[in-house]
């Protein structure tokens, strides 16, 4: 027989293997209703019908249910599905998705209440209204960690943050709207950091979305893990670009080869694009971190960079990847504009012709200076990048693509050329991707090498005369 819980926490993970921190959050600080509780897990792969079956199995009173860009659609299936089977249990959302424009969007008006922004404390109270319990004293955040079990610190993601916030303004993020940093008490976070630590956990992935703005945190932190290091930790962060002082970066350089992740995010190297977008960034200074990073140190250097960003041309957009291909990162993520709900990016749509999908993650479909056809073109470019630069699987191979021609010029020819072999950009097997890249590399090579053939045989003319 289940055991029931008056209180259901759930959302549909992107996959297995990612925790869903939010609501082990929520969970932390539900106080006393802890007992009264269960945080049940799902995935994007399942059916909402039967994820609204294992949920209604504990005949909860409350369902709290986070809701992101990658779960919107599927997440608005489960709540109707749950309102026509049992209309009682009490329907809240949260989560990023539910927290701008809940007028707009059927889930919300399907659900009882959206809870915006952080939910900690607005859950719990809202719980304990609905129990019929008077409201709880106030106390400080509760931390976590400790709901991590053993199978998820053996097999899954294990994410954790010291800050949250962001001071910048880019538009294209909803962290722009955070305009305070709060950091949580460091002395008690690094105290969970060591229980994670003493159950084994190896990996972990920092979501402060500016790492190293505080760079006596950031260091504290970095000194942590270093001091306790083992084989096989993997540390990931997402670092300001342009912010390494000398501190930092011997304590960066000090950490074994392949110990710390950095994602590194450029965006633009256009510098009226970032003006435009609200996006402060010094490039000279970007460029020399990012140099030095693959030269002094073994950090695992992931970067962004955007297509389709308001001013922002293929050509720009070109000149920018070609600049960060030349400084090495491990991986290069192209990504597609997105028009997250909230974002103030959305202010430049008529300005610019900015034209997003209706569907989640609402990415850009064409805007003033680049079409449909052509963001298509690109939409694959990033696709193929990520497939065959990013796997790790080509190696040496992959500047043979470009060898005659920039960077973006070479792989936009081949990406062309692949989607046209195959009119696929997914499920294309490793075999029959490799067999592409050596039949197009072999192509290249014998037309590069009949040029350079008749390239002599011109020469050797002109010296007979």
């Amino acid at each position: 027989m289940r055991t029931m819980a008056e209180i259901v926490l759930t959302t549909l993970n992107a996959r297995y293997a990612h925790c869903a921190f939010g609501l082990r959050y929520l969970m932390a600080n539900l106080g006393e209703l802890q007992a009264r509780a269960r945080l049940l897990e799902f995935d994007i792969s399942q059916r909402p019908l039967d994820v609204a079956e294992a949920i209604l199995a504990y005949n909860p009173r409350i369902v709290g249910l986070g809701v992101y860009v990658w779960n919107a659609e599927l997440s608005r299936q489960l709540v109707a599905i749950l309102k026509r089977l049992r209309p009682g249990p009490v329907v809240v959302l949260g989560g990023p998705e539910v927290s701008h424009e809940a007028d707009r969007q059927e889930i919300c008006q399907l659900a009882d209440h959206v809870i915006a922004g952080p939910g900690e404390v607005k859950f719990a109270a809202l719980c304990r209204e609905r129990l019929g319990l008077p409201p709880a004293p106030a106390t400080a955040l509760a931390l976590p960690y400790d709901l991590y079990t053993d199978n998820d610190i053996a097999h899954r993601v294990i994410y954790v943050e010291a800050s949250r916030g962001c001071p910048f303004e880019c538009e294209f993020c909803l962290s722009s709207l955070d305009e305070q940093v709060e950091h949580l008490p460091l002395a008690e976070f690094l105290a969970t950091m060591e229980r994670l630590l003493a159950r084994g956990c190896q990996q972990f992935k920092f979501v402060d979305r500016t790492f190293n703005l505080d760079v006596k945190t950031s260091g504290a932190i970095l000194r942590f893990f270093r001091e306790r290091y083992r084989s096989g930790m993997f540390l990931h962060f997402e670092m300001i670009p342009d912010r390494f002082p000398a501190a930092l970066r011997e304590l960066v350089e000090s950490f074994p080869a392949g110990a710390l992740q950095f994602e590194v995010g450029i965006q633009t190297f256009n510098p009226e694009v970032a003006a435009r977008i609200s996006r402060r960034q010094d490039n000279a200074a970007a460029e020399a971190n990012l140099c030095w990073l693959r030269e002094r140190t073994g950090v695992h250097i992931h970067s962004d960079l955007i297509v389709g960003l308001p001013g922002e041309s293929v050509e720009s957009f070109a000149a920018g990847f070609d600049r960060l291909v030349a400084l090495r990162p491990h991986e290069i993520q192209v990504g597609i504009l997105k028009r997250l709900r909230g974002a103030p990016i959305a202010r430049h749509d008529d300005e610019w012709g900015m034209v997003y999908s209706p569907v989640a993650p609402y990415e850009i479909l064409e805007n003033k200076l680049i079409d449909f056809a052509t963001m298509q073109r690109l939409r694959r470019f990033a696709r193929y990048w990520d497939l065959v630069a990013n796997s790790g699987r080509f190696g040496a191979v992959i500047p043979e693509l470009w060898r005659d021609v920039s960077a973006f010029a070479g792989f936009l020819k081949f990406s062309d050329w692949l989607f046209a072999e195959t009119r696929q950009t997914h499920g294309i097997a490793l075999a029959r991707l490799t067999e592409l890249i050596g039949r197009y590399l072999g192509r290249a090579v014998v037309a590069r090498t009949g040029a350079e053939s008749r390239q002599d045989r011109h020469s050797a003319g002109n010296a007979w005369r």
